[in-house]
């Protein structure tokens, strides 16, 4: 009889989800996955015919109410439910959990993409050790990310090389982690979006999108910063101690002091030292001339 129900579903127009048939292939019971009548099913193959319509009417439900976490992860379920002997709304609860930790992880796969990052960088991989010169108690704090939810914004200063984009990205990447929609872009990138954005008549949606709608913005290299940021962090990082920014502003002291005034305002301040992590490979790889070194 068992045979005869496997190649009745198989043969049918019907399909149900493969991981559907497999866990009643290794189960040899439809009353384990869908909560049927005991096997074997007693008459001919209507019993039959009948399982076999409520397992492609499952899959799709989960299809149509867009539930890819629950059906993807069905058979596990079902054999977890036969194995521990649960009740219907244990089995109910661990399939609405599993939909819902599978959405999570999409929401973060979309926001890893959407933030940008050139690369993915962790605080874990991060050599403290080697680069002395960065604050560690301070950078373990900012990971906790309570920075954010007091809408508070960050300024690391470091000459390059020293890892201050490294530990904006792993920063950026926790936020992602916890659902926290990021914006990870240099400064240059922003700037040339922004003046292309105003050529083409649509800068506020361009702001809008680039600038305002990420929770949190990491803008690497900063040379000037042509907004206020009121409901969302920042992190700026920049290679140029503040006593030189007036540079970048062609030794215009008033907007210099306007601008330090903005970016200062609620602000951790991360002074990071140290030898250049690219100089560090070259010396290890023996490129770089020794009286150089």
């Amino acid at each position: 009889m068992y045979d005869q129900l496997m190649e009745t579903i198989y043969r049918s127009p019907l399909k149900p989800p493969r991981c559907w048939l497999r866990v009643l292939a290794e189960s040899r019971s439809l009353s384990t996955l869908i909560g049927l009548t005991p096997w074997p099913p007693s008459g001919n193959f209507k019993g039959e015919r009948y399982m076999n319509l409520q397992l492609s009417r499952i899959g799709e439900l989960t299809s149509e109410l867009q539930l890819p976490g629950i059906d993807a992860n069905a058979c596990d379920l079902a054999q977890q439910a036969a194995q521990q002997e649960w009740d219907y709304l244990t089995f109910l609860e661990q399939a609405l959990q599993c939909e819902k930790r599978s959405r999570h992880q999409r929401k973060q796969h979309m926001f890893t993409r959407m933030a940008g990052f050139p690369s993915l960088k962790t605080l874990e991989d991060f050599d403290f050790t080697f680069a002395a010169g960065v604050p560690k108690k301070q950078v373990i704090e900012l990971a906790s990310l309570s920075f954010i939810e007091r809408q508070e914004n960050v300024v690391m200063l470091a000459p390059s090389g020293v890892g201050k984009t490294h530990i904006a990205i792993a920063l950026g990447y926790k936020a992602v982690q916890a659902g926290i929609k990021t914006r990870f872009i240099s400064a240059s990138d922003l700037i040339l979006q922004l003046a292309t954005a105003q050529r083409q008549d649509n800068y506020k949606q361009v702001m809008q999108r680039s600038v305002q709608a990420p929770r949190l913005l990491i803008i690497d290299e900063i040379g000037y910063l042509p907004f206020t940021v009121q409901k969302a962090s920042v992190i700026l990082t920049s290679n140029l101690p503040f006593g030189q920014w007036g540079q970048v502003f062609a030794n215009d002291t008033a907007l210099t002091s306007a601008m330090l005034d903005r970016v200062l305002h609620h602000s951790h301040i991360l002074q990071i030292k140290g030898e250049s992590y690219r100089i560090k490979e070259k010396k290890k790889a023996g490129l770089m001339d020794k009286s150089k070194q």
